[in-house]
């Protein structure tokens, strides 16, 4: 499912347009973006939490010549998959 799909279904669903389905997914996409950003855990219950982490720098070896190269630290998102989303999947 792409997102033109999603916000398809949650308008049939919600009975709105999809063009105000569209504008509150795209404002809870980046309210989640800048709270993870920030630092802040977004915990939606059933559902999972979004949470920054950080990578430890490492080294990596460049495939096409098999020189090794160094990766730095880095941060990146994380999302943990609820107890119930992950037990409906079974």
């Amino acid at each position: 499912m792409n997102k033109a799909q999603l916000i398809e279904r949650v308008a049939k669903e919600c009975d709105t347009t999809k063009a105000e389905t569209e504008r509150m997914l795209d404002s809870t996409i980046d309210i989640i973006r800048r709270a993870v950003k920030k630092g802040d855990d977004v915990k939606l219950v059933g559902f999972g939490t979004f949470t920054k982490t950080k990578r430890k720098a490492r080294t990596g070896r460049n495939p096409q010549t098999g020189k090794a190269i160094k990766i730095p630290a880095a941060w990146h998102p994380k999302f943990r998959p609820g107890t119930e989303f992950k037990s409906m999947l079974k």
